[in-house]
């Protein structure tokens, strides 16, 4: 992880937002809408532009790239000849230092093998898939438009392609799911061979279907001491199988760790386009119109689609530094942030890290603090200290 490091000084993440799905999951809160050419057309139109003004607007130096992520939504909605578009407009207007990282998000039953040899020749050189669980009936209860045996064969497909730096994502607490549900689920996984595996518990976001249903009594969730199994289980598991925990909810092979997502947990500079895309860049954060035509508008009319901006104080991005840092195992440097902000943060926050200290739920260790086994699974009360 230390080259990750290294590879990240001096650049930024650029992160694109694709608000497209065929179908919006029952748990999902992001923002999406339905997949139509028309307003995938608007949309690309309108990112290009973005990505111009951008490319003209910033300093080079704010132009280095270290990682491409392109999320969403369900980014492979769109045509493989849009998203090379994409690409190639990036590549004209900013840096991309040697080896970035290019990841795009996919769910299975949306990629063949043709699109993702496409994907793979325009450059992307990671692929995140969102399989979630390899029951079909809790693929189902989530609202998923795929299949366990489509998420098998599309990752059967992507290694065809060339793609030898795989994500897999999954989810755990899903109502009605078994504990031997979830091992079958980590096994097949690992059975897989993935380089990256990501665990997420699920959560119950207001106004999505599946809360509804959990608030109306209609489904049970999951218990908090029953959904702490699960998650205790997957770290004994995979770190069984060669995969090193080193975020709250990522598991990487040695050196395949997300270099996209350390940006943000090291608390670096990004850039973040498309509709309701947000910024960490010199001056504050910003972020982008949520929705499509408001977006767009303004693009059209030569503004940058940004509505809503926060400015930057050194208290804050302290603040931000140490809670994010801390959901790395491996916790944050201590020398590295005196070196960023010219004061310790043992003496910033003396009184929250001795309080925690007392509580078991952090420690020193080589430098660095970071998170106890028993902090672990206490991680957002550690976080609320600092914020």
């Amino acid at each position: 992880m230390a080259e990750h490091e290294k590879t990240l000084a001096n650049t930024i993440g650029l992160y694109i937002h694709v608000p497209f799905c065929l179908k919006k999951c029952c748990y999902c809160d992001f923002v999406s809408y339905p997949y139509s050419e028309a307003a995938a057309g608007t949309y690309l139109d309108a990112l290009l532009k973005e990505i111009d003004m951008y490319s003209l607007g910033l300093p080079d130096q704010e132009k280095q790239l270290a990682s491409i992520f392109i999320g969403g939504g369900t980014p492979t909605c769109l045509s493989s000849g849009s998203l090379t578009a994409i690409l190639d407009r990036l590549r004209r207007g900013f840096s991309l230092v040697p080896g970035c990282e290019i990841t795009i998000e996919a769910n299975p039953g949306t990629v063949d093998r043709q699109v993702l040899d496409v994907l793979r020749t325009s450059g992307v050189n990671r692929l995140s898939l969102g399989i979630q669980a390899f029951q079909d009936q809790l693929l189902s209860a989530l609202g998923r438009v795929h299949t366990a045996a489509e998420a098998v064969e599309a990752i059967r497909a992507a290694r065809e392609a060339g793609f030898d730096n795989l994500n897999l994502d999954f989810i755990f607490g899903i109502p009605g799911q078994t504990r031997e549900e979830w091992l079958e689920t980590i096994s097949l996984a690992a059975d897989l061979r993935p380089e990256h595996i990501a665990v997420y518990g699920l959560q119950l976001e207001e106004r999505t279907p599946l809360e509804r249903l959990v608030a109306r009594g209609e489904i049970q969730p999951c218990s908090e001491e029953l959904e702490l199994s699960f998650y205790l289980a997957a770290i004994e598991f995979l770190s069984s199988q060669g995969y090193v925990h080193y975020e709250i909810s990522n598991f990487a092979r040695p050196g395949r760790e997300s270099v996209h997502n350390l940006g943000y947990w090291l608390n670096r500079r990004y850039l973040g386009l498309g509709p309701a895309a947000h910024s960490y860049l010199p001056g504050g954060r910003y972020a982008n119109d949520a929705t499509l035509a408001g977006y767009a508008g303004r693009v059209a009319r030569g503004e940058l689609p940004v509505c809503s901006r926060e400015g930057e104080t050194v208290a804050k991005e302290m603040s931000e530094t140490i809670f994010l840092g801390l959901r790395l195992i491996g916790g944050f440097d201590l020398a590295a942030f005196y070196q960023r902000f010219g004061r310790r943060a043992e003496e910033v926050y003396r009184k929250e890290i001795t309080r925690l200290l007392e509580a078991g739920l952090v420690e020193f260790a080589g430098g660095r603090l970071r998170l106890t086994a028993a902090g672990l699974p206490l991680a957002n009360e550690v976080f609320i200290e600092f914020v």
